[in-house]
């Protein structure tokens, strides 16, 4: 049975901003009569989140991730249409919401850097009124969970990337709330670290039974993580589908940058199509539903290449290939 544990309905909000022509004489007329233009970030959406659910919500920059999420916090109030977060209204209910959901922001630190991890948490535990005794002991079942014992007493400011952001997730989840918001949680961080903050989400989504509301760019994220996936563009849902059905589809395909030795010529097959062919260096698009990646290779030669790049295809053109495919 499907219980909804987030539920927008026919959402949308707009922003009014600032024109500014260029230079000194631009500035001082968007001073004296200032002119606006109205924007539309988000544009009628709805959808529902199951309770458990690690779900995916994604877009290109400015697509109105930050802005929904932010609604779904309470935030930023809508303009038009209805949210239910854990049955609250974000808009009426902002203190009871607070303590039942929690957010981590990649870029944006939430911890005071001055301070151990293990301060912050207590830190943390106070603002939400837990009792000691109950924080000491949720500490050490996240401090063993998220293996921080090494450097839970260092400084933030002294800490890893990837220290701070196991840490970030950490404080978000001293007061146990049931929906947690990551939004770009592996942004910068190096592939063994990124693996590791992976491994953690699953764990604690099957532990903690969190609902996971992730934003990210990191089709590795995307991927390994979520079966379910919300595509937004332009302020307007694009996709709203199985991780399995847009792997099938879309993330199947895998760009191969090859330089080579000697002039390589390639026409167009089943499964390979060519990006770029500039002799000695090729681009190509290989679909692994119809052939393997070693298969193109054999077809380039192992001997003659000098140098390979291997990658995904960047999210940004999926979304766009999705956004240019639906009638919207």
């Amino acid at each position: 049975m499907f219980m909804a544990i987030i539920e927008v309905k026919k959402l949308s909000k707009t922003f009014k901003v600032k024109i500014k022509d260029k230079g000194l004489k631009g500035s001082l007329k968007s001073i004296i009569k200032p002119k606006y233009k109205t924007v539309k970030a988000v544009k009628n959406i709805s959808f529902a989140v199951e309770r458990g659910e690690i779900i995916a919500f994604i877009g290109p920059n400015g697509a109105g991730k930050s802005t929904t999420i932010k609604m779904m916090t309470s935030i930023l109030y809508p303009d038009k249409g209805t949210i239910r977060v854990l049955g609250y209204d974000p808009t009426k209910d902002r203190k009871k919401l607070s303590y039942e959901i929690g957010t981590v922001f990649g870029q944006k630190e939430q911890l005071w850097t001055h301070l151990t991890p293990y301060d912050n948490f207590k830190f943390f535990g106070a603002i939400y009124d837990i009792p000691e005794p109950v924080v000491e002991k949720k500490i050490e079942e996240l401090k063993m969970l998220f293996e921080l014992d090494e450097f839970i007493n260092t400084p933030v400011r002294n800490l890893s990337l990837g220290q701070r952001i196991r840490c970030e997730i950490v404080a978000s989840l001293i007061h146990e709330p049931k929906v947690l918001f990551l939004d770009e949680p592996t942004i910068g961080l190096d592939p063994v670290v990124k693996e590791n903050i992976r491994t953690l989400i699953k764990r604690m989504n099957k532990e903690y039974k969190t609902t996971i509301f992730l934003t990210s760019h990191d089709v590795g994220d995307i991927e390994k993580l979520c079966k379910r996936v919300i595509i937004i563009n332009d302020g307007q849902l694009v996709l709203d589908d199985t991780m399995e059905n847009l792997k099938y589809h879309y993330l199947n395909k895998k760009i191969v940058e090859a330089k080579m030795k000697e002039r390589v010529n390639l026409d167009d097959e089943d499964g390979i199509t060519i990006i770029k062919d500039k002799g000695y260096n090729l681009k190509i698009e290989v679909d692994t539903t119809k052939r393997s990646v070693a298969d193109a290779l054999k077809l380039l030669n192992p001997d003659n290449i000098i140098d390979i790049n291997i990658s995904n295809i960047p999210l940004e053109d999926i979304i766009s290939d999705i956004y240019k495919s639906k009638d919207l």
